[in-house]
């Protein structure tokens, strides 16, 4: 995907390159959806060719990826197949020091090597102290790459020693024309949609049409003004979701639940507006922990449609 809101990063990215001294540190932060993945796996490849040496198609051995490991070697075994499996929580203190190991060696085809870190939200604080020390003391021509969804959950000591790429949301024009671009045969009305409740996420948006989310979007709209009282829209939820929905739809319903309070915060009395920040941290949670915990997708999407509810049922 050609990501319409990294003009202005790739133009930040490519003028630091082409200075004498490259900054050793990056932190890339902005909400989910606004494709920083994509773009620090093209910056990293970029930063490590070099003219001369042939680059490999796949995995580069100079750029080292750290993210959330599978649960347990049976989790090892499907992500072998390519199958989906379950992660743990957190980055360990243990991936940090084997990559830390790592650095002690010379790059394998250049003179520069990148680690990336997705998301350096979760790193353990163990885990964030021992990079510190990296970071205090890079290795010649490494660099270093955190991806985070919420920068201030990072160590003020990490933020200091590196340098911060915003990644920018989508105006609604922009959001518009990228969704006709990518799903030319999404309906008016379901890009509408997704308009409204991605806050300028064109992931998210594609996610949305791609879901077939629309439906469940009129559903939590009428859960929040309503609370319903007879469990009925909850029941509905479940249905709307499909049988065994898999990971990726449980997680893009969450989001939408989440982005259905957010747009509440600035315009509902103020009992809601308290109701509706509780709720929207506690989606978070659940958010957080979808990937990892072995949730009942049933019982998910009813405590999902129970936060939902106690922001309708909420005092004016």
């Amino acid at each position: 995907m050609d990501w319409p809101n990294h003009s202005e990063v790739w133009r930040e990215w490519r003028s630091a390159m082409a200075g004498t001294r490259m900054h050793h540190g990056w932190i890339f932060a902005g909400k989910s959806g606004l494709g920083k993945r994509d773009f620090a796996n093209v910056a990293a490849r970029e930063l490590v060719r070099e003219d001369g040496i042939a680059q490999p198609d796949r995995d580069h051995p100079d750029i080292l990826h750290l993210t959330h490991l599978p649960k347990d070697e049976k989790e090892q075994g499907k992500k072998d197949k390519g199958e989906p499996y379950e992660t743990k929580r957190n980055i360990a203190v243990g991936q940090i020091r084997s990559m830390q190991q790592k650095l002690t060696t010379r790059p394998t085809l250049g003179s520069r090597r990148v680690v990336l870190i997705d998301p350096a939200d979760d790193m353990e604080k163990s885990a964030s102290n021992a990079l510190l020390k990296s970071l205090e003391e890079p290795p010649q021509g490494t660099f270093f790459i955190l991806l985070t969804h919420r920068p201030a959950r990072l160590l003020p000591t990490i933020r200091s020693r590196c340098r911060i790429v915003r990644f920018p949301s989508l105006s609604a024009a922009d959001l518009e024309r990228t969704l006709r671009e990518y799903a030319p045969e999404a309906a008016p009305d379901a890009i509408a949609a997704a308009i409204a409740h991605c806050n300028g996420s064109p992931g998210h948006a594609l996610t949305f049409l791609e879901q077939q989310l629309e439906p469940l979007s009129d559903l939590f709209e009428r859960i929040v003004e309503t609370g319903d009282p007879d469990l009925t829209m909850r029941a509905q939820i479940v249905k709307a979701a499909g049988q065994r929905p898999d990971r990726d739809r449980i997680q893009a319903i969450v989001a939408l639940a989440q982005s259905t309070l957010s747009q509440r915060l600035g315009d509902d009395p103020r009992g809601k507006q308290l109701a509706a920040i509780d709720m929207h941290h506690q989606l978070g949670v659940l958010a957080s922990q979808a990937p990892t915990y072995n949730f009942d997708p049933g019982l998910l999407l009813l405590e999902v449609g129970g936060l939902l509810a106690r922001v309708g049922q909420a005092s004016e």
